[in-house]
This record gives C-alpha cells, structure tokens and sequence, in this order.
C-alpha cells in the first residue's frame, strides 16, 4: 500500500492517478475528498496520518511551502513504511526555507528521496478568474524569469521514486526546461485560448496584500524574493528530469494547452 498525502492537489492528484494505473493499491490523504480508500487528515496534526499509514509500505509526502513536518517523519519507525519520498522545496537548498523536514525524513526513513521543485506552472491557475472574467493576468516582476515545472511531471518522478528501486538516497531538483517570466506565461495562454490576454504588472505591495489571503506571512515574503531576487541557483535547468523519466520536462505552453479550459 502506498500513502499519497496532498491526494487532491496538483501533484498529488495525479500522482494517485499514475500509481492507480500501475496497478498500485493506493490511500489517498487530504483535508478533503472522498473515496473508498480516502482518509481525512491534517499533516499539523499528525497523529491524524496514523490511521492511513498502518501497513502502508511507503509513503509520499508533502511539505506545503516548507512547512516543518519533524512529527509526521517521526512516525515512520513506528508504522512499517519503508520508503518515504518527500515533496520539499528549492528553497531548501538555496536557504530560504527550513532544512527541519527534509533532515527528519533522512534520519527516520530506511529508503528516503527528496524532491526540490521550483515554481509550478500551475501556481497561474491563481489568474484563471481574471482571465475568464476580463482577459487579464497580473504578477509582480513581469520580466524575471524562472524555469518553473509542470506537476504532472513532478508527479511521474514521484510514482518511479515511490515504486522503482535506485533512488534511494537521492536528492532531485525539478523544473521546466526553459526559464519563462511571468509576461510570457500570459502570453502562451493567450495562444492556447486564441484570444488576447492583457499582462498587468504588480507591484510587489499589491502582490504580497494578495499572497497574504492565502500564505502565511514568512512565505509570501520568501516566495516574493524568488519571484523579484531569485539566486543564480534557482534560474537554472536542471536534468534530474530527464534523467528520471528518459524524456525532456514539459514546457509551460504545453501545459498552458493541456489546461485551456480552465482560463476560457
């Protein structure tokens, strides 16, 4: 049995969807959802996640905007799992989160392996409102550029992590496969909805007020200063994709085509 926790997300959705298909046995872990094998529960609260990791054999789990998940990793050693594959952050490795979980994982799991994605293209789903009601997409920092990745791909990784030997130990950085700012992500939408879309530039007090409405504090402040300031580290290709999955991570506009109907 494998434990997807963040079943319903971006990643996690199709990640259950992947290992269903592979014929996996799968229990799917979120604050929300149903399903037979659907079990409700909060990573701040870990001692709700005991019930779904009983007999489970491994176990893929996600730290929301670096969130310190020590607790949760401490269970391991208790339930049986013998595999742990985390979804962390970039940000550990260029400091700007805590390194807390990703040390957790590595010291109570038998069989760890962490992933490092940078942004996500589906991080603009935030402008698919504006985008159906006015043909308007606003962000801070129009013209920096990030190699941001597609979920579904991220996805892929963990399901060959989770059920594939050889990566144990190993330690992936995740992104698209080219840098692409903000303006340009709003034009490939316009091109896949074959319609004008205007790009309004944020400023970064207009961006964090929004950021605010559903972020804490400390990670709109951290997630502002990779958009507008990102290190040398966090513009750069990586080829842990490719290596992974034999193929080259998929580029923004395919995904921006793949996911249309949600901006029309």
């Amino acid at each position: 049995m494998i434990v997807v926790t963040g079943a319903t997300g971006n990643v996690g959705a199709p990640l259950v969807q992947a290992l269903t298909d592979a014929g996996e046995q799968v229990t799917a872990v979120s604050r929300t959802g149903s399903g037979a094998r659907h079990v409700h529960a909060d990573l701040a609260h870990p001692e709700t996640l005991r019930p779904a990791l009983d007999g489970a054999s491994a176990l893929f789990l996600l730290a929301p905007g670096g969130a310190d998940l020590t607790q949760v990793a401490e269970l391991v050693p208790e339930t049986g799992i013998q595999r742990v594959v985390l979804l962390s952050s970039q940000g550990v490795a260029t400091g700007r989160h805590s390194p807390g979980t990703e040390a957790a994982v590595r010291q109570w799991s038998p069989e760890w392996t962490v992933l490092r994605p940078g942004g996500f293209h589906s991080n603009t789903f935030a402008w698919a409102e504006s985008i159906r009601t006015q043909r308007v997409a606003a962000a801070p920092f129009a013209d920096v550029a990030l190699p941001t990745v597609d979920p579904g791909d991220i996805a892929e990784v963990a399901a060959k992590a989770l059920t594939e030997p050889g990566h144990h130990g190993s330690t992936y950085v995740l992104t698209g496969p080219a840098p692409i700012t903000p303006r340009q992500q709003a034009a490939a939408i316009s091109d896949a909805l074959g319609e004008p879309v205007r790009f309004h530039e944020q400023t970064r007090a207009e961006a964090r007020a929004q950021f605010l409405g559903f972020m804490p504090e400390h990670v709109a402040d951290a997630t502002l200063d990779i958009l507008g300031e990102p290190k040398p580290a966090e513009q750069e290709v990586s080829p842990d994709i490719e290596r992974v999955l034999g193929r080259p991570p998929r580029a923004y506009a395919d995904w921006a085509v793949r996911t249309a109907a949600v901006f029309k």
